[in-house]
């Protein structure tokens, strides 16, 4: 079992960069495809905490339910933004890496690199 795991949409070419830089590199990460099942606020939470950014920073903010969702408003809050995310998984920007060096969203793909 490997201990990388890439928050992945095979639909993002960003995503599918990471992968094949993290797979040309000799690891074959947990993938998680967190479209086809959502994470939980709960697991979307420590996510966030564990990347260290402000929730904001990984909303997709080209998609059109952020602005339907009202979420384009700065006085949403970071815990509303999580329940949307929740209920939104296209809201969440990609793709998320996690390794023991710590984690981070990784775009353009070749930011993975800092986390090996």
């Amino acid at each position: 079992m490997s201990d990388i795991t890439i928050f992945h949409n095979n639909r993002c070419s960003n995503s599918r960069g990471a992968l094949d830089i993290l797979r040309e590199r000799g690891f074959e990460p947990n993938i998680v495809d967190y479209i086809a099942t959502p994470l939980t606020a709960a697991e979307l939470a420590e996510l966030v905490a564990h990347v260290g950014v402000p929730v904001r920073q990984l909303l997709r903010t080209k998609e059109a339910a952020y602005k339907e969702l009202g979420l384009d408003n700065p006085a949403v809050s970071d815990a509303h933004i999580i329940m949307a995310l929740a209920q939104h998984p296209a809201l969440l920007n990609r793709p998320i890496v996690v390794t023991p060096k710590g984690a981070a969203l990784c775009r353009p793909p070749e930011k993975v690199l800092e986390l090996l």
